[in-house]
């Protein structure tokens, strides 16, 4: 008898499961399909400016992500359920492409902190790793 009502119980869990995830699944995809239309340079940084012969396009990274849940849960005799979700757009400038003259050029947008402790991260790491073979054996010396 138990057998049966654990047997009768998974299936109502499943068709709980089932009617849910239908449901999450289609927010999703609209969800998806309304971000991925917005998600877009000119959406952020505007459209192309031309000005005394000189077009200027803005280049960007834009990606976007999203992603949901639904699920059930059992305590004793209750059942519950309940779903959720959320989403993210991320714009990051890259530069710009200027058209001057029938020539376009990109032009990145530079970030003087970046050119700044790039380098000088290389430099301490190229002048501490020839060291550190030499302190591992002394460790191990001792």
């Amino acid at each position: 008898m138990d057998h049966d009502r654990s047997k009768d119980h998974d299936r109502g869990q499943q068709q709980v499961e089932r009617s849910v995830a239908g449901p999450a699944n289609e927010l999703l995809e609209r969800l998806a399909a309304q971000l991925g239309s917005k998600a877009s340079v000119s959406a952020v940084y505007g459209q192309p400016v031309d000005r005394e012969n000189v077009t200027i396009i803005p280049v960007a990274k834009v990606s976007f992500g999203f992603g949901g849940g639904a699920g059930t849960g059992t305590k004793g005799s209750d059942t519950s359920e309940g779903g959720g979700g959320g989403g993210r757009v991320q714009a990051v400038p890259l530069g710009y492409i200027e058209i001057r003259d029938g020539n376009a050029v990109f032009k990145p947008i530079r970030r003087p902190m970046m050119d700044v402790i790039v380098p000088l991260l290389i430099l301490v790491a190229g002048s501490t790793a020839p060291r550190i073979p030499r302190i591992i054996r002394r460790l191990r010396r001792n």
